[in-house]
């Protein structure tokens, strides 16, 4: 299983999928979809090409093309010279190589590891000659434009008719190392209005970006699931939930450091998983690539966390019109308030053959 995606020119550049959508900008979940599961949801930084330097990546809205990332061995935020004496950047990979000493049994010995890559990503908002920067989070390389406009539309920055483009920043004032940790998201029309967002930023990737748009924000915004939504999911397809994520799960394989968030059917079939440092920063690539496909809004689907679910995740599910949240871990106090309500079916300490329900219990059959 594969994820479609867009056809691209040499530049990076995707055409908006328009046809993707219906008014108002929003498509049926799932429709015309592909999968990123498995070792098919690794990054696509790990098989394109290098770019030439100077060049930018730029989606018009389709698939991110991620550059540079090589086999995802190289170091993160190394150069490389060229044979003709030019500094290339190279884009991090979502790993990082280390020498490590491994003690076991008493035995030491040197050997090599692969760790999971931590940056920082600016994340720019421009409307004609107008930019700002909104947020800056640390995260692991690897679908940063999902990122970014998964955390824009969560915190009600924008909706997906407003994005005209996302590109990594080549401005002036950011120097040729940190190209690939700039993303501006171009928008159409000016620039709005944020106050409530200058408390944001600088984050950690414990937390990710957390600007948790507030109770009545989300009140204004978001209208809850049909109480009588004829979604049902029997228990036997939570039960195997945790497994299909963490099989899918492949920079994991090699680091044992990264968090997921994994959509899923409501027959428990992976649509898209994504992997970060940072729990939150995950869900919100999921948001991002369900945006920029032209899927919001995503009734009818799961959500699948590999940590604990927090007011932040579950802020984060409601506007983008999940109806479940599942997670291996407990909620918080916050995030059990707020499914109850918005009338979100909420799942802790999904593990084995057991679970809690902590809200809406009616869309489970057990």
């Amino acid at each position: 299983m594969s994820e479609r995606l867009d056809p691209r020119d040499r530049a990076g550049r995707h055409p908006f999928g328009t046809g993707a959508h219906t008014a108002g900008g929003r498509a049926r979940a799932g429709a015309g979809t592909g999968t990123g599961t498995g070792a098919e949801a690794r990054t696509a930084a790990e098989s394109e090409p290098e770019p030439e330097a100077g060049t930018t990546a730029k989606s018009d809205i389709g698939p991110e093309r991620e550059i540079g990332a090589g086999s995802g061995t190289e170091e993160a935020g190394t150069a490389a010279e060229s044979d003709i004496g030019v500094e290339v950047v190279r884009r991090p990979g979502p790993t990082t190589r280390a020498r490590i000493t491994q003690v076991r049994a008493g035995a030491a010995r040197e050997r090599r590891d692969d760790l999971a890559t931590e940056e920082p990503l600016e994340i720019r908002i421009q409307a004609g000659e107008a930019r700002r920067t909104v947020a800056i989070t640390m995260r692991t390389p690897g679908h940063d434009f999902e990122l970014a406009a998964g955390f824009l539309y969560g915190e009600g920055v924008l909706a997906p008719a407003d994005v005209a483009s996302i590109a990594y920043c080549t401005d002036d004032d950011v120097p040729p190392e940190a190209r690939y940790n700039t993303v501006t998201v171009r928008l159409r029309g000016g620039l709005p209005d944020l106050p409530a967002l200058d408390r944001h930023f600088m984050t950690s990737s414990a937390c990710g970006v957390c600007g948790s748009a507030s109770l009545d924000a989300l009140r204004d915004r978001c209208a809850p699931p049909p109480p009588r939504d004829g979604l049902r999911i029997p228990a036997e397809v939570l039960y195997g939930l945790p497994e299909r994520l963490r099989r899918a799960q492949s920079v994991f394989g090699k680091t044992g450091g990264l968090h997921a968030a994994g959509l899923f059917t409501a027959e428990g079939e992976p649509v898209a998983v994504r992997e970060d440092v940072g729990r939150h920063n995950a869900v919100d690539k999921l948001v991002g690539w369900a945006l920029m496909g032209g899927r919001l809004p995503l009734g009818g689907h799961v959500l699948m966390v590999s940590g604990r679910s927090s007011y932040e995740i579950m802020q984060k599910a409601l506007t983008a019109g999940l109806p479940v949240v599942c997670a291996v871990s407990a909620p918080s106090s916050l995030a059990v308030d707020l499914a109850r309500e918005f009338g979100m079916t909420l799942v802790g300490f999904l593990r084995e053959e057991r679970f809690n329900l902590y809200s809406a219990p009616e869309r489970v059959e057990v």
